[in-house]
């Protein structure tokens, strides 16, 4: 359960190591897709190097980050504002959306979209700013609200945002009630209506027939209490933990898994390829979505678990990583989705997004097939409104090596030497306590996804529940 706090925990932890000393960097404003021959990547060092620009890190959309809590002078004064106004009870997946909205992950908007912007996000995928520039912005983050609500409200120019016991947690000022296009919603986002969209059945389809947008104040920092607080690290917190590191580059990988060895492999692998291209100290930051998740993956506090372990075990770095939560519910939108997934990190101090297979992508809920074309997603982000400032790095396709008995990219040369182990597989193999082949995932890491699925068995559920944001 989610509560209100006043301090964020400086816990020292595995996950953020001693700061390293920083040194003077390039930073590239291209597109990069890492070429395989020695000849491209020679061309591609010399036309990066010759675009320098400086050696702070990105600047967030729209020039300055945007923080909603209120400051802690005047949070008694705001809280006894908040006990007159009427009241909108939030869902779990409001507070998540508030707290990316508090801390400035969708920077520059400054609370639950209006009419004008949700329309722009849905048609357009991004927003224009009053002095004529766009930033990306392709989901929308909106609050819905039913007749009854919406009766209360009135004429109220105000609302008090409250938690599931009537806490006042937050105040939505100079609102605007419109209606709610449920099905031009899910079918812009998602491309299709198709029954069984995950977040549409959670968060949409039973939801008011009004969305009210405003300027938010978030009355105190989000915490949820799970033992996990101390890595939700916000925009503000990530950049100043990359500046200690001396960071010239910062490279993000988005995951909802636990990390295999080829997910090491990739992630060690760009760090190799941008120390090449002559940046001194590239940071990686692995950032694990912490929202809303379907019901069949891996919950946040077991992969959290899992990844400790990979840092332990050494197969990342810990003084060149920075895990983190993403504070976002995942959408399972594709291509479209991946555009909020980059964006926002822009806003953490990313200048560089790992982009991989069907990113954000899930199977069609009713046919046999995948939802999304699995190259769109990467097309796309090199194309997309706003991201312009944003270096994609494509995935190179890794896997199980028998020869080497490791993971490796994959030849096509020699295809018959290589397994592919799916998700599907690999928690096929945990639930059985069986183990895959040695290599494909450090022994640590795959211990906690055995026990994951060991406790499931035990109490004969589907997935453990975790503690959520209400």
């Amino acid at each position: 359960m989610a509560s209100m706090s006043t301090s964020f925990p400086k816990t020292t932890t595995p996950f953020l190591s001693h700061p390293l000393a920083r040194s003077d960097s390039l930073l590239a404003t291209t597109t990069v897709s890492f070429p395989s021959s020695s000849r491209s990547r020679s061309l591609l060092r010399r036309a990066t190097t010759l675009r320098v620009v400086r050696s702070a890190l990105i600047e967030p959309d729209g020039g300055k980050l945007v923080e909603l809590v209120v400051p802690e002078p005047r949070r008694r004064e705001k809280k006894h504002e908040a006990a007159d106004l009427p009241r909108v009870k939030l869902t779990a997946i409001d507070l998540q959306w508030m707290h990316v909205l508090s801390e400035g992950w969708a920077s520059p908007l400054r609370g639950f979209m209006r009419e004008s912007e949700f329309l722009q996000t849905l048609h357009f995928n991004s927003l224009r700013l009053d002095d004529g520039s766009v930033v990306n912005m392709s989901v929308p983050i909106v609050l819905a609200i039913d007749d009854e609500q919406k009766a209360l409200i009135g004429e109220s120019k105000r609302v008090a945002l409250v938690d599931s016991d009537d806490n006042p947690i937050a105040i939505l000022s100079d609102i605007e009630i419109y209606k709610h296009p449920k099905e031009e919603r899910i079918a812009r986002t998602w491309g299709t209506t198709a029954p069984g969209l995950p977040y549409a059945e959670e968060a949409i389809t039973n939801a008011g027939n009004y969305l009210i947008g405003g300027d938010l104040e978030v009355l105190e920092p989000v915490k949820y209490n799970d033992g996990l607080d101390r890595f939700r690290l916000s925009p503000l917190e990530l950049r100043k933990e990359l500046e200690k590191r001396g960071a010239d580059a910062v490279f993000a990988f988005q995951l909802r898994n636990p990390v295999h060895n080829g997910h090491a492999l990739l992630m060690t692998d760009t760090r190799r390829r941008l120390l090449e291209m002559g940046y001194k100290n590239p940071i990686l930051l692995l950032h694990p979505l912490g929202g809303f998740t379907k019901a069949d993956d891996v919950p946040l506090s077991w992969r959290m678990k899992q990844h400790e372990k990979v840092l332990e075990d050494g197969v990342l770095d810990p003084e060149t990583t920075v895990v983190s939560i993403f504070p976002s519910p995942m959408l399972y939108a594709g291509p479209t989705e991946v555009q909020w997934h980059a964006k926002a990190r822009i806003n953490a101090g990313a200048n560089f997004y790992i982009v991989g297979r069907d990113p954000a992508g899930m199977g069609h809920p009713v046919e046999k097939r995948d939802l999304y074309d699995a190259d769109h997603g990467k097309k796309v982000l090199s194309m997309a409104p706003g991201l312009e400032r944003l270096n994609i790095l494509p995935f190179r396709v890794a896997a199980y090596d028998k020869t080497q008995g490791k993971m490796a990219f994959f030849d096509p040369s020699r295809a018959q030497d290589f397994l592919f182990i799916s998700g599907t597989k690999m928690r096929g193999l945990a639930k059985n306590k069986e183990s895959p082949p040695d290599g494909f995932m450090c022994p640590g890491g795959w211990k906690v996804l055995v026990d994951y699925y060991d406790s499931l068995s035990l109490t004969g559920n589907t997935r453990l529940p975790e503690k959520v944001p209400v």
